[in-house]
């Protein structure tokens, strides 16, 4: 594990390199014809994530794989006041990795939060993004958009409770338990980090219309046909981006999407 420092706040990004020519700067910042995929996760996870389903395998089969912690999850720095989670931290986090590894420029795969964060990262850094995939992801949030995705007042019960109420609560609104993996993989969390950073990300308007119909990348939309909010995002960033290619997979809501064979398979395909 290595850590970059974001040069904004001083907080310390975990960050891991891995697949074909790992740990050298060949390939990474000599302009190669395949750049390195920078993996960014979702709303209480970590890194773990995508070796535990298989895209750092898959993907490092052919190409460096960059993944790092996002703020406040992981082995990354935990900020617990909502200041600590604007936009502009998460973007200028990325950079840091990105330069702490001699890369100029990358492939994206964000998913939920690392789909948002990726919105925002093209945006602001666009010669620093070839192709970029968002699982799951918005460009923004609305107000409530955890509750949508957890259940209602999950972040009350963060403060409240802890990581141990949340975990509770979860499972009594969804009325049976969390798989070991998911509960293990939540059960890391900062509570206190955790709920800043959603009470902030609450207020995150996100990428205006007019800056996502300019941007000028290879996009593609992948989310679940049950995932009814991140499917509405994906039509509505589609409408602004017509070259944008969308790809709705049956079955599939918003935890289980990256799980699904069709994720893999359009991931590996896009990228390629």
């Amino acid at each position: 594990m290595e850590y970059a420092t974001n040069p904004l706040d001083g907080t310390p990004i975990a960050w891991r390199s891995a697949g074909a020519s790992a740990g050298t700067s060949a390939g990474a910042s000599t302009g190669a014809d395949v750049p390195p995929v920078l993996l960014l996760h979702g709303t209480a996870l970590s890194q773990a994530i995508w070796r535990g389903f298989g895209y750092v395998r898959e993907l490092g089969a052919t190409r460096p794989v960059i993944t790092l912690d996002l703020r406040g999850h992981g082995r990354s720095g935990k900020p617990r006041h909502r200041s600590g989670y604007a936009m502009d931290l998460f973007v200028a986090d990325i950079a840091a990795v990105l330069d702490a590894a001699g890369v100029r420029q990358a492939d994206l795969v964000g998913y939920s939060l690392g789909g948002r964060t990726g919105f925002s990262f093209a945006d602001a850094h666009p010669e620093r993004v070839r192709r970029f995939v968002s699982v799951a992801g918005a460009p923004g949030n609305r107000p409530g958009a955890f509750d949508r995705v957890f259940f209602p007042q999950c972040i009350r019960a963060l403060e409240g409770g802890g990581m141990p109420g949340f975990l509770a609560e979860w499972e009594a609104d969804t009325q049976h338990p969390l798989d070991p993996a998911t509960r293990a993989a939540f059960a890391a969390n900062d509570a206190e980090a955790l709920a800043a950073y959603m009470r902030e990300a609450e207020a995150d308007e996100g990428v205006p219309a007019e800056r996502l119909a300019a941007l000028a990348l290879p996009l593609l939309l992948l989310v679940g046909v049950a995932d009814a909010e991140r499917l509405a995002a994906a039509e509505y960033v589609r409408g602004l981006v017509p070259s944008a290619e969308l790809l709705v997979v049956d079955g599939a809501g918003h935890g289980d999407i990256l799980r699904t064979p069709e994720a893999h398979a359009a991931i590996s395909t896009f990228l390629s």
